[in-house]
């Protein structure tokens, strides 16, 4: 079963007080308008985060806000409830940076997002005047990674501006600055993402033929091929949260012959035995690796421009990042 943004949509007034009915006609058009924009709002809070359990936490406090202003007496007509719930959800998202970062900083080894099932979906060629990111129902797990790297607005004004389109002046509304600060944070977080992330990607088609040869090299303990697959300044990261062994341990990787030994040698430990299922993860071919109905691993790679090598290793072994892919 893979996790979707909308599958708890149907809990409609379950989300809010013991008082609230499906027979008052105020919430139930609340509930609607919530429902309608849900699948949005999961995916900006989730861009913003990399967390889906925290991502429905913000979910839930917006649901609760927006109960409370639609049935407050009096209370004046929302014209534009899209961008109301929009504005409450990025603001709760920020809200929650704070918690966050404080418990990645007890987290044991290296932290990656919280990987989700998604549509695959081509991936455009950037252009000259947009320049932007793909629009995915989420980023890839390496855009979210540089994400992790910048200020908690600039992340938040690049996802709303980058990635959902929304104009400078909206977002300096949604987060309460002036339109000169959102340009100023959206320039300096661009320029930080273009430095560290290649302005074309290679199609998915590409990826899952790269992923299927990557994995049979690993596997196989095909080192000469591995090596042909990777880039020289490959980069491995391994997240089992203590809790999981994924190939690298407790620790990262870089240059082609470290990441290839690690691989070789955690392939024989552990990755022999386990089913290998390729699905779309984060807008991106991935494989996922199961023993039995239990989901393992999550492994995403990034590739270099030209799509011909690895640049960059992702493997997510957290037990509690991985329950809502089973």
């Amino acid at each position: 079963m893979s996790y979707s943004p909308s599958d708890s949509a149907q809990a409609g007034p379950s989300w809010g007080s013991p008082q609230e009915t499906a027979s008052d006609p105020v919430v139930r058009a609340a509930t609607k308008t919530f429902t309608d924009h849900r699948d949005l709002l999961f995916s900006i809070v989730y861009n913003m985060l990399g967390s889906v359990a925290d991502t429905e936490d913000v979910l839930q406090e917006t649901w609760l806000s927006w109960m409370a202003r639609s049935q407050a007496p009096g209370a004046e007509r929302i014209d534009n409830p899209r961008s109301y719930l929009v504005r409450i959800a990025a603001n709760r998202a920020l809200d929650h940076q704070a918690a966050v970062a404080r418990r990645r900083e007890t987290y044991v080894g290296p932290w990656l997002p919280e990987p989700i099932a998604t549509p695959c979906a081509s991936a455009p060629a950037f252009d000259d005047t947009a320049d932007a990111v793909m629009h995915t129902e989420s980023l890839s797990m390496a855009l979210l990674v540089v994400l992790e790297t910048l200020s908690p607005l600039e992340r938040g004004v690049f996802v709303l501006h980058e990635v959902f389109g929304y104009p400078h002046t909206e977002i300096a509304d949604i987060l309460g600055r002036s339109p000169s600060a959102i340009r100023q944070l959206a320039h300096r977080a661009r320029e930080h993402v273009q430095a560290r992330r290649p302005r074309y990607e290679p199609a998915p088609g590409v990826r899952q033929q790269v992923t299927e040869r990557f994995l049979a090299a690993t596997l196989g303990g095909d080192v000469d091929a591995l090596l042909q697959i990777l880039s020289p300044e490959v980069s491995l990261w391994g997240d089992g949260g203590g809790k999981a062994h994924p190939a690298g341990g407790l620790r990262s990787f870089h240059g082609r012959d470290k990441v290839a030994r690690a691989l070789i040698a955690n392939a024989r430990r552990f990755g022999r035995d386990l089913d290998i299922v390729y699905r779309s993860v984060n807008g991106a071919p991935s494989a996922v690796m199961f023993d039995g109905d239990t989901t393992q691993a999550v492994i995403s790679l990034d590739l270099t421009p030209d799509g011909h090598q690895v640049c960059g290793i992702y493997i997510v072994a957290n037990p509690d990042k991985l329950s809502h892919l089973e």
